[in-house]
């Protein structure tokens, strides 16, 4: 039996300390523990690696502190657009939602368009038709409202910017996407990803999270990945499938790969955020070049954090 992971993220960007009170950092590593504890849960009982990473992503879209499901930020239009995708490492199946509105649990759209829709990628109203027809669990306006984050986009609103920042109030960038990577019992990887996007974004905006290996990628030969950053430029890089082509082709490590697509590639784009990433022995590699990230690893050789900073 492999040694069994699960790594988690919940956004990265200029995350400082002496912007944040003790009650809330608190708060956030509760919420972090809570998502590591419930896909390790399912790892545990032996369950599978994809399994794990929606169970863990559901987690964090649940808890409106993160930028995913309910706490997704408002679009200009003061909607809300979210967008999430899995993936099996094991049978390189994928499945992936964009610019979905009323979704409760974006993640799990995602992985029912993988496992049922015969497609992988749905978006906008055509996603929600399929949603209704799968009896996909949806909400109304009322439930992804938030006071913080309503203040947010009108800070901005009717401007023609967009923000990364969780708080405009702040000179913080903070890229919100969460995300969740596991390697299960036999050695099998998966990865998902899900955000509420930009505050105060346009025209259907959507960023790397949807985008199989931009966002997100799993491959049982090499590494599962889940990124956060500024999407754009996550797009542009590939990201996430960079890391697994320089792991098949060039012979690294989890860790060289993903070093050399954050710390080399990434800033030359100007490409600010991190990722998570694990291999089929069970290794985890939580890394990020930018001041901070919402992260969290378990596995079953006793390993058990959760941090902010760098």
């Amino acid at each position: 039996m492999s040694k069994i992971t699960i790594a988690i993220h919940g956004g990265a960007g200029t995350i400082l300390k002496e912007h944040m009170t003790p009650e809330l950092e608190a708060t956030y590593l509760v919420g972090l523990q809570a998502a590591l504890d419930s896909g390790y849960k399912v790892l545990e009982s032996g369950g599978t690696a994809v399994e794990a990473v929606k169970k863990a992503v559901m987690e964090l879209e649940d808890n409106p502190l993160f930028n995913a499901g309910k706490g997704s930020v408002f679009t200009n239009a003061g909607s809300h657009e979210m967008d999430a995708s899995i993936m099996d490492g094991r049978l390189l199946a994928a499945g992936a939602v964009g610019a979905v509105k009323y979704i409760r649990n974006p993640i799990a759209l995602a992985e029912n368009v993988m496992l049922h829709s015969g497609h992988v990628f749905l978006g906008g109203d055509g996603a929600l038709e399929y949603a209704k027809q799968q009896g996909i669990a949806l909400e109304d306006d009322a439930y992804f409202f938030s006071q913080f984050r309503y203040d947010q986009w009108q800070s901005i609103a009717g401007q023609q910017g967009y923000s990364l920042d969780h708080d405009l109030h702040l000179q913080d960038k903070k890229f919100g996407t969460v995300g969740a990577v596991a390697c299960d019992g036999n050695g099998d990887l998966a990865a998902a990803t899900s955000t509420g996007g930009m505050t105060n974004k346009r025209f259907g905006r959507m960023g790397d999270t949807p985008v199989i290996g931009s966002g997100t990628y799993a491959n049982n030969k090499t590494c599962a990945i889940s990124c956060t950053g500024h999407g754009e430029v996550f797009l542009r890089a590939v990201a996430a499938y960079d890391v697994s082509a320089l792991m098949e082709y060039k012979g690294f490590t989890l860790e060289q790969a993903m070093q050399e697509v954050i710390m080399n590639k990434l800033p030359v784009m100007d490409g600010d955020g991190g990722m998570v990433g694990v291999d089929a022995r069970g290794n985890a590699v939580l890394l990020f070049n930018s001041a901070g990230m919402y992260r969290g690893v378990k596995s079953s050789d006793s390993t058990n954090m959760t941090s902010i900073y760098k």
